[in-house]
């Protein structure tokens, strides 16, 4: 049963995992367009970087899960 818990748990943190690296795409875009204000850009330069962090915490813990869900 700790298994199957295990397998929607990493299915659940890929899903998050991709979700924080579309979202962190997007706001690099949005930093590197010039058109845009520097406030703007400034904004999502740092929403991009907790983007970052928040996939790879996703993908940490879907490895995680992965190895615990096999064995």
């Amino acid at each position: 049963m700790e298994s199957v818990k295990n397998a929607a748990n990493y299915v659940s943190d890929k899903a998050g995992e991709m979700t924080s690296g579309a979202s962190k795409e997007a706001n690099k875009n949005v930093a590197q367009d010039s058109n845009a204000s520097l406030g703007t850009r400034a904004s999502a330069a740092k929403d991009a970087a907790g983007d970052k962090l928040d996939e790879s915490k996703n993908s940490a813990s879907a490895e995680g899960n992965k190895q615990a869900a096999t064995h």
